[in-house]
């Protein structure tokens, strides 16, 4: 298929730039599969189209406050680095900017000196290896002197750090928030659990992959950046447990069903407690073996993201709800309006 295939006219005025202060207020665009036209609801509404024996599966990577400022020790030149991943211990590999100004052996300073880093290795695609050294607890320090590195498209602060975060996350990694995650609320959640929807959490550190645009015409030329996963044991027995049962599984977000369905096509359709590293790209014609359902936000035209969701409902449907919301002004990305998919 052609990237063309999935363009879309977007306004830019709907592109959110702040979140709600209500998670649970954003709309609800409900795109059954089995039906002609979708509905439109409020968010807390999607109590109403999950069944007691479905699960829910939530990725629960916590974003890193991966955006650090600093300056190189011999020039003073001010040096923008974003953390993409760890290595090892006080190993990461990053993005710098400018990246020209930063050879193997250049020192930058953070802070009041309460941080420092020293660049080991260069990339092929320009990344840098930095070797870390501080005082303390490496988090900690990052926390303070880190900021959230925000999506490309939003030109807003945050003034809050965890409202670019689910209230369930808890395994640092990730350089972006699965963002389908965040319209649910402790409460919804709770309410959801009382009404026997189960809740199972797997793990997706979300890369700057995900924002990475298709640049080629065949978009079965484009690779996807490798991003790590872990499934524990109770979410792998509650997820074959539920698929006995013929209960459904609801991924919330394309990173949960990236995961769910690697380990799915791994193990012949079944989920076993395993870690690794995806680099799965799902585009029409896929075959799921994981899913029932989906709640995913709405994404960039010409995305790996919109593609997947076309994979799983159609792109025709797809790009017929996306019209119809951009008609009724839904807001679009990561701190957007949501869409389940039935």
């Amino acid at each position: 298929m052609n990237i063309e295939d999935f363009d879309f006219h977007l306004p830019e005025r709907l592109i959110a730039q702040t979140p709600l202060k209500d998670r649970t207020q954003s709309k609800l665009l409900v795109l059954d599969r089995g039906k002609d036209n979708p509905e439109h609801r409020n968010f807390k509404d999607i109590k109403d189209y999950l069944k007691p024996g479905d699960c829910l599966v939530l990725n629960d990577t916590k974003v890193l406050p991966a955006r650090l400022f600093g300056i190189k020790k011999d020039t003073g030149a001010k040096i923008e680095v974003l953390l993409l991943h760890q290595d090892k211990e006080d190993t990461w590999e990053v993005l710098t900017k400018p990246a020209k100004k930063v050879k193997i052996g250049t020192e930058l300073i953070f802070g009041n000196n309460e941080l420092r880093a020293v660049c080991t290795g260069i990339k092929d695609h320009g990344g840098r290896i930095f070797e870390f050294y501080y005082k303390g607890i490496f988090y900690e320090v990052l926390d303070k002197l880190g900021e959230m590195p925000l999506p490309p498209y939003i030109k807003e602060q945050l003034p809050e750090k965890d409202r670019y975060q689910t209230v369930y996350a808890r395994e640092e990694g990730s350089a972006a928030a699965p963002t389908a995650g965040l319209h649910f609320t402790t409460e919804l959640l709770e309410e959801l659990k009382q009404s026997g929807i189960k809740l199972a959490f797997i793990t997706l550190h979300v890369g700057l992959g995900t924002f990475r645009p298709v640049s080629v015409d065949n978009i079965k030329e484009h690779e996807m950046h490798a991003e790590f996963y872990h499934m524990s044991e109770d979410t792998a027995a509650t997820l074959n447990e539920v698929k006995q049962s013929s209960g459904r599984i609801i991924s919330v977000g394309t990173t949960s069903t990236r995961t769910l369905e690697t380990i799915a096509r791994d193990n012949n359709g079944e989920f076993i407690a395993t870690s690794g590293w995806t680099n799965i790209f799902i585009y029409p014609p896929y075959t799921f073996q994981a899913i029932d359902g989906l709640i995913t936000n709405f994404h960039l035209p010409k995305s790996t993201l919109i593609m997947l969701i076309s994979a799983f409902a159609g792109r025709d449907k797809v790009l017929d709800a996306y019209r119809e919301a951009v008609e009724k002004e839904y807001r679009f990305f990561s701190f957007g309006d949501a869409m389940l998919i039935i």
